[in-house]
């Protein structure tokens, strides 16, 4: 059985673990060596917490046994044969210990982190999964889902991008002014992963995960503070406009609830209102971007009193305005539902099935096939909605997710009833 001590400790490992690997980042100088002082932080909290208690600041404390358990065995290991300059030069990081601000940094060493990972001699593949690998310890896999990759050839990406910040010796900083445009597009993509995988988790049992999502949404906020462009602005809209309708996405047992059927009493005002804010503010500029531009389409959603007071004829201009910056199939497919609601379910199905049909990708992509469905339900052809639920079902990966597909399954009658409704 689980003691209270422990169960801390499991809830700060998964709140906070990535922050306290970030500093030590900072101060060993090296990935490797910052997981293992991660380890033996943990490993030393889970032998004296339970006797002394849990500090007062768990954070501090794990950075500070981390730092030193490092210092240790890079001075046991310098009297061993095997010494190389990485190890010469961790050292003399750590030894340089740590002055009075150094509270102060651990707020922002995620965001070096960051900035670190998408150094722009990496590839952006690179960058992308390597920071979701290092700085929010997502798994290979989850990582693999993101890109639609095998876990294998992600796996080697890290390896190799880790090796590139080494050989390279890029600097674990945020850079100057002068360099910080030209790296943000890389930083953003990163945030909006980042926060998809806390809002819609790619796999797993839970459809949520608040912990990661805010995160994304601290470092935003860190970003627009550093470098105020309208895009990162918009970014941080997108972001707080989709959170605010968490409280509202999971029913008391944990099934996701559409946005149509949603209590939107639920949904957080203060979160939309800051976020239409940023919206409007990022519009006004004419320097706005796709992040932007979602939002815009978040914050109509969001105007709605009720699910049927939606503006879709003005979500469908905008989708036609985000497919001019940002062209993609998923683009093209959100679209597609839009007109869908704006025109009707026989409009959007020839959409969709042509779209299935040019992309092969969407023919991978479960809310493809779902969205599907939902148009073949909504026009009573059941055997054909049963057939595309079936194939979202299989390529679904989320537990939330493959329950919701199966409820609408079994809601679908009968193809006998269904021919006489239509």
């Amino acid at each position: 059985m689980q003691t209270p001590i422990n169960a801390t400790l499991d809830l700060i490992y998964r709140r906070d673990s990535r922050r306290v690997f970030a500093t030590l980042v900072r101060l060993l100088g090296s990935f490797d060596l910052a997981e293992e002082a991660l380890h033996d932080a943990f490993m030393a909290a889970s032998e004296r917490w339970p006797r002394d208690g849990v500090p007062k600041n768990p954070v501090a404390w794990l950075v500070s046994a981390g730092r030193f358990k490092a210092i240790d065995a890079l001075r046991r290991n310098r009297r061993m044969v095997v010494w190389d300059e990485v190890a010469e030069e961790a050292l003399a990081i750590a030894d340089e210990g740590t002055g009075p601000g150094e509270h102060e940094h651990l707020e922002d060493d995620r965001l070096r982190l960051i900035f670190t990972c998408c150094h722009p001699s990496l590839s952006e593949p690179a960058q992308v999964a390597l920071t979701l690998r290092e700085v929010c310890g997502l798994t290979t896999e989850a990582v693999a889902h993101a890109f639609l990759q095998t876990p294998g050839t992600v796996a080697q990406r890290i390896v190799r991008a880790k090796a590139k910040i080494r050989d390279a010796r890029i600097p674990y900083q945020v850079p100057d002014t002068d360099e910080l445009p030209q790296r943000l597009a890389s930083v953003l993509r990163v945030i909006y992963l980042v926060f998809n995988e806390g809002y819609s988790a790619s796999s797993g049992n839970a459809a949520l995960n608040p912990d990661l999502s805010g995160e994304a949404i601290r470092l935003a906020r860190l970003v627009v503070q550093l470098l105020p462009e309208p895009e990162a602005g918009g970014l941080l809209a997108l972001m707080l406009l989709h959170e605010s309708r968490r409280a509202a996405r999971v029913d008391a047992n944990g099934e996701l609830v559409p946005l149509d059927e949603q209590d939107r009493g639920l949904w957080d005002a203060g979160l939309i209102a800051e976020g239409s804010a940023l919206v409007q503010q990022a519009l006004q500029t004419r320097r706005f971007g796709a992040y932007t531009l979602q939002a815009a389409i978040s914050a109509v959603h969001a105007g709605a009193a009720r699910a049927q007071d939606t503006d879709w004829p003005q979500i469908v201009g905008l989708y036609d305005a985000l497919l001019r910056v940002e062209p993609s199939p998923v683009v093209e497919l959100n679209r597609v539902v839009a007109v869908a609601m704006a025109r009707g379910p026989e409009a959007g199905l020839a959409l969709v099935d042509a779209l299935i049909a040019a992309h092969p990708l969407l023919a991978r992509y479960h809310l493809a096939h779902a969205a599907r469905a939902d148009l073949c339900r909504r026009l009573g052809r059941a055997g054909e909605a049963r057939s595309s639920y079936a194939a979202a079902l299989e390529l679904a990966q989320q537990e939330p997710e493959r329950r919701f597909l199966q409820r609408r399954l079994a809601a679908l009658p009968a193809d006998g009833a269904a021919s006489l409704s239509a």
